[in-house]
């Protein structure tokens, strides 16, 4: 019995000293810019002796959990010093970190650290970041940095050509990317018809774009996410930066508003190549500029509490002869609470406005049209981190949409235009989301979520009726479709359900270690797209509608899978990605020919439901230490679109077969590469070649009252001629620059270097002096050479 009482003992005293010896702690806080308390984004804290490591999210915040006692700890980000230092974790600790910036007599201790490393163990993939200070240095078309177009240079995504506004993930629309500045929505990203992007550099702190395996929290588009996020501004001193260019400016201030508690940010752009036409008696009343404002106020009520008031507006004015204006833009404001519950759990609840809005005034005719579209964003996301092996993201979210697809108004007293109010329309997409990662092995990892989305068509509205549901009628006889006309209508009160969905989106995503420096990875993940974008064009214009899904035309879902390899070479001094891909899309809007979209009541009478599909392999080796670094990347991909009939009478689109989509880019090269020769000159270069835009030729004509007219054949069957351009740039920082307040650089760049004609369009006529046909090639930019200055204080 004595032995028996003895052998208990002895197992709850090593049982005891067993719980004791595997004792956990975890260390929390935030990871900050030293100069200006400005949180981090993506930060590596990693414990090298555990090989247990983690990130900060969004706001800079961090959380890992490991054993009891005396650790090594590595903190490293691209463009800061690394710490590497000891702690003793006892108990929770919250601990606040600062990072100095690379300075410049420290460049030769920095090129021999590994700052690119690819994260091998993360399951992470089809995911690219971009830091604001690499998309400085990259030589860009009339001296304005420009946020999306350093994007292009990624692999796997394009956009349709010169000076179109948007961008194209892995073969898929503009409309089908989720643009999010500061977590609000961006439905237009461009300034002045496509030529700059609405991203003020100088207000940006951190930028990255999901091409795939895109994380549970991120729903309503069918291609990729760009995510975002302004700076919060400096809480320790107040500066002033800016930049002055040959057609646009910009000015950014900062500084504390309670010192390190409170800061605010308010930075704006504006563009004044049209007073140049002034100059001219015959453009003097003709106007093309833009102007934009970033704001953002950050405050710390406590350790656990901060809150952040962001918010953007911009707009785009084109003006000819005072009887043509065009005035566009958005409008974002972001109310957000970051409260952190406990050392493992960190929470944002955040309140969001977003508006997009298009008006034209057409004096000569005698009317003014107004449309955009609005919603009102709730948010609730928390990251709940469990152990250093397991994370839990989970959230919900409901966005209440307001249409106005157009109002018409006379401009004046005398003007014979009847005021007309399209048909407004109102819908609520709600959704709820769980996203794991999962540490199953030292080689295996796992990231897997759920998203549940829920969408309803809401009155006050009017909604026709036709015969055997079909608003597109089919003429067997002339092989032609044509408008259907309704049988009845319904009239839905206000927030009366017109139609629901709801969708189930799984995402998954796994990564397997081969080694230290080599790991396979391969995703999947559905998505569901609510929101259609009503346009016959390959780029998006200002004037393009947005539409909610309704009883004709249905949600677009997307299935991506995708496969790779990454390798980490030399210690990190190169990195090689790979991917494969494979996407197809449900529900994809084609237009019978002749669609009119202007002002259409009955959308639903000229579009037709077909599906699309995208496959391809991406690689990038990219440098990443070193006075020289930089990236070669390159896709192969194939983009099509198929709109079969819907009876075996029907022709359907194409007569029914798979065509090239306007976005389809078979090839696509991009090179990017930046020297630092010393203190004082750095230089950049830039090449890019993209496979022609598929696009539709005559393949015969006919005569009809005398006019020739042309007949098309097949949907773009033919492309444009290939686009390449090669741009360069030199930056130069005085050397006075140091000790003092006062810094400057200048930056020269010659955009298209060896004057390439690239073709943004190719129009067929009949020359009126011979009577031949002729094709006629649109180029828009030739050899642009810019200079701009940079400062601050």
């Amino acid at each position: 019995m004595i032995t028996k009482k003895i052998s208990v003992f002895i197992i709850i005293i090593l049982t005891a000293f067993t719980s004791y010896s595997q004792e956990k702690f975890t260390l929390s806080g935030t990871i900050k810019d030293s100069k200006n308390n400005e949180t981090l984004i993506g930060v590596t804290i990693y414990f090298p002796a555990l090989k247990i490591g983690t990130i900060t999210n969004e706001y800079g915040f961090y959380s890992v959990t490991v054993p009891r006692g005396e650790h090594q700890i590595e903190i490293s980000y691209i463009g800061y010093q690394s710490i590497e230092q000891t702690i003793v974790l006892n108990k929770n600790t919250k601990t606040i970190f600062l990072l100095n910036e690379s300075g410049e007599e420290l460049q030769e201790v920095i090129i021999t650290e590994n700052k690119g490393k690819i994260n091998i163990k993360s399951p992470e993939m089809s995911v690219n970041k971009l830091s604001i200070s690499a998309i400085k240095k990259m030589p860009v078309v009339l001296g304005e940095v420009d946020v999306l177009k350093s994007i292009l240079l990624l692999p796997g995504v394009t956009n349709v050509g010169e000076g179109a506004s948007g961008f194209n993930v892995r073969g898929g629309g503009a409309d089908q990317n989720l643009i999010l500045l500061d977590e609000a929505t961006i439905f237009n990203s461009s300034h002045v018809f496509g030529f700059f992007s609405v991203f003020n550099p100088d207000a940006i702190k951190d930028l990255k774009l999901y091409k795939g395996g895109i994380p549970a929290r991120f729903g309503g588009r069918a291609s990729s996410v760009l995510e975002i996020y302004q700076k919060d501004g400096n809480s320790k001193n107040f500066h002033i930066n800016g930049g002055i260019g040959l057609i646009s400016s910009r000015l950014l201030l900062e500084g504390p508003i309670v010192k390190d508690k409170g800061s605010f940010l308010i930075g704006g752009r504006t563009s004044y190549a049209h007073l140049f036409l002034k100059l001219s008696e015959d453009n003097k009343d003709n106007a093309a500029y833009f102007y934009d404002l970033n704001t953002k106020l950050s405050y710390k009520l406590n350790d656990n509490n901060s809150l952040y008031l962001s918010g953007y507006f911009g707009r785009d004015v084109f003006s000819l002869n005072k009887s043509f204006t065009n005035i566009y833009g958005n409008s974002t404001l972001n109310l957000r609470w970051n409260h952190l519950y406990s050392s493992k759990l960190f929470s944002n609840l955040s309140l969001i406005y977003s508006d997009y809005y298009y008006g034209l005034d057409l004096d000569y005719v005698g009317f003014k049209w107004d449309s955009g579209i609005k919603n009102y964003n709730l948010k609730y996301d928390f990251k709940n981190y469990i152990s250093e092996k397991f994370k839990l993201n989970y959230g919900l979210n409901g966005i209440y949409y307001d249409f106005n697809p157009g109002t018409i108004k006379p401009s004046s007293k005398i003007s014979g235009i009847n005021p007309e109010q399209l048909d407004k329309k109102y819908a609520f997409e709600q959704s709820i989301y769980l996203d794991a990662e999962n540490q199953i092995s030292k080689k295996i990892t796992l990231a897997y979520g759920l998203r549940y989305s829920l969408f309803y068509r809401l009155g006050a509205s009017t909604v026709n009726y036709y015969e055997n549901n079909n608003p597109v009628v089919f003429d067997p006889n002339t092989e032609i479709y044509e408008k259907g006309e309704p049988v009845s209508t319904k009239y839905f009160g206000k927030n009366q359900v017109i139609k629901d969905y709801n969708n189930l989106e799984p995402r998954f995503s796994v990564s397997y270690q081969l080694n230290d420096d080599q790991a396979i990875k391969a995703s999947y993940n559905r998505m569901a797209q609510y929101l259609q974008l009503v346009s016959n064009t390959s780029s998006p214009t200002p004037l393009d509608v947005w539409m909610p899904s309704d009883n004709y035309i249905k949600p677009q879902i997307a299935d991506q899978a995708a496969l790779g390899y990454f390798r980490n070479i030399k210690d990190g001094e190169y990195s090689l990605e790979t991917e494969a891909f494979y996407k197809e899309i449900q529900n994809r809007l084609d237009y019978i020919d002749g669609a009119d979209l202007i002002a259409n009541n009955a959308i639903e009478q000229v579009i037709l439901n077909g599906q699309m599909r995208a496959y391809g392999l991406e690689i990038m080796f990219k440098k990443n230490t070193g006075k020289f670094n930089g990236w070669i990347s390159y896709t192969l991909s194939k983009s099509e679109q198929q709109t079969p009939g819907r009876t075996p009478e029907e022709t359907g689109i194409n007569n029914g077969k798979w065509y090239s989509s306007p976005y389809d880019k078979t090839h696509n090269l991009a090179i990017t590469s930046a020297y630092n020769l010393n203190e004082k000159w750095s230089f950049g270069a830039n090449f890019a070649l993209q496979s022609g835009q598929p696009v539709s030729y005559p393949n015969s004509q006919y005569e009809y009252l005398g006019i020739t007219v042309p007949s098309y054949g097949l949907r773009n069957k033919n492309r444009l001629p290939a686009y390449h351009h090669l741009d360069i740039s030199a930056t130069l920082t005085p050397s006075k620059n140091k000790g003092r307040n006062w810094k400057g650089e200048w930056v020269f760049s010659i955009y298209n270097l060896y004057n390439r004609s690239n073709a943004a369009s190719i129009n067929f006529r009949q020359n009126t002096d011979t009577g031949v046909n002729e094709a006629v090639q649109l180029s828009i930019f030739g050899i642009v050479p810019a200079v701009s200055y940079n400062f601050k204080f």
